[in-house]
């Protein structure tokens, strides 16, 4: 289903917005290691989203997951991925992903699909 001159599917820069249960993702996790293990869980996430191995998430995303200590981990966190092109020279990979975190709207995560973000640049 791809029209002539089109590039692949991993091969073009784009945003989406994901809602991540991570209260899936952490079930029977020990209590200490929930906060670390989201973190893995959301570039685990976000590689499989974007097909890139190089997964770079944002401060303010890894604040709010630690917010609440190690145990108290959101149950759900609304994400923003990003696919860039990597512009260093010495790169492995021509794509990186970027994890920030999206603004939560007013009447809460449940419900919301994935929506793709026209770039504002």
């Amino acid at each position: 289903m791809v029209e002539k001159g089109a590039k692949g599917r991993k091969e073009e820069v784009v945003t989406r917005e994901y809602t991540i249960n991570l209260h899936k993702r952490l079930h029977g996790c020990t209590f200490k290691k929930k906060a670390p293990k989201a973190i893995k869980e959301i570039r685990k996430f976000a590689q499989k989203a974007m097909g890139t191995t190089d997964i770079r998430v944002d401060v303010k995303l890894n604040k709010h997951i630690w917010s609440r200590g190690i145990r108290s981990v959101p149950r759900r966190v609304r994400v923003r991925v990003a696919r860039k092109r990597n512009d260093e020279e010495d790169a492995k990979e021509e794509f990186y992903s970027l994890v920030t975190i999206a603004e939560i709207p007013p009447e809460g995560l449940k419900g919301l699909g994935t929506k793709v973000v026209e770039e504002e640049e």
